[in-house]
């Protein structure tokens, strides 16, 4: 027989702070281990003094709408959605939010009284933090590698920060070009006028393309669920050009490495996982997260401060 598996005190501890009252909220993803949303999660709801606690779920694909369909049954308050899953939820869902139609993907979903609400907190999270970077888009080109329901969020978000020219870099172009209409299709009068360009992922060796870039943005799992990355040509972009993961990590992804390497200025996506989190949390629970947790949480179990990864 198989001796037992010992649990540390902590996670007894912790595991005593559960009880039959306790409501949930969770992410769905495939992976999902790597997510820090349970930490900030928890933290919060720690700080308000709550019952209630979020957890990670491994959903891979064909249990997805299993998943999303036990969200009521269950009692959950709301489900972060995650890579593979923000487009495909999307069509899960009784209702979506504006944001949510515009970029045709989601990354929450709230269990209202009689339905669930899809709503993507991503373009928004995002624009915080990019703003927070004090980036001058200055009339170039905003790169953006990916096609998914994150590269969306990511050209809203540049598109909102004044970008004037957007090129789309995906290794299938016809799914970049999907993107493009769904975009033109839905972006309000103002922000349809810039003009979107689709790629493959040669121009992000193009030296035209690539001299003319103010931001640059990883929108794709490359990194998180492989170890390298595409070939880039950081050297070519001007020496202020910023480069920006949407993953993040403990350490500098691949993406990060190629921008610290050419001494560009460079960040990953621990902030955007901060504010569209902070967005959630408060679409799930009806409260803002306490001011500043969040926040400090993620840094200290990221074992780094906001900044460290600039080159």
């Amino acid at each position: 027989m198989a001796e037992p598996r010992l649990v540390n005190a902590a996670a007894i501890a912790g595991a005593r702070r559960l009880g039959a009252t306790t409501r949930l909220a969770a992410i769905f993803g495939d992976p999902v281990s790597h997510s820090l949303s349970p930490v900030m999660h928890n933290a919060a709801y720690a700080a308000l003094g709550v019952d209630r606690a979020y957890v990670a779920f491994h959903v891979r694909p064909p249990d997805l709408a299993a998943a999303v369909r036990a969200i009521p049954a269950l009692g959950i308050v709301g489900a972060n959605i995650t890579v593979p899953h923000k487009e495909r939820a999307a069509r899960m869902v009784a209702r979506l939010s504006a944001e949510a139609r515009m970029l045709g993907a989601i990354n929450c979903v709230v269990n209202r009284t009689l339905e669930l609400v899809g709503d993507n907190t991503d373009a928004r999270g995002l624009e915080r933090d990019l703003r927070s970077l004090e980036l001058a888009l200055d009339d170039r080109i905003v790169i953006v590698i990916g096609a998914g329901g994150a590269a969306g969020s990511a050209i809203v978000a540049a598109l909102r920060l004044g970008a004037r020219r957007i090129v789309i870099a995906n290794r299938t172009p016809a799914r970049a070009q999907s993107l493009r209409r769904r975009l033109r299709a839905r972006l309000t009068t103002d922000l349809e006028r810039v003009p979107i360009d689709v790629r493959g992922l040669d121009a992000l060796t193009d030296i035209e393309v690539m001299s003319r870039a103010a931001l640059v943005m990883n929108a794709t799992p490359m990194g998180l669920v492989s170890p390298g990355f595409a070939r880039m040509n950081a050297k070519a972009t001007p020496r202020n050009c910023f480069f920006y993961d949407l993953v993040y990590a403990a350490n500098p992804t691949a993406f990060i490495n190629a921008a610290i390497g050419a001494g560009r200025p460079c960040a990953d996506g621990a902030g955007m996982l901060v504010n569209q989190g902070e967005l959630a949390f408060e679409l799930f629970n009806g409260v803002a997260a306490p001011a500043g947790v969040m926040h400090r949480t993620i840094w200290e179990k990221l074992a780094r401060r906001p900044g460290d990864l600039h080159a």
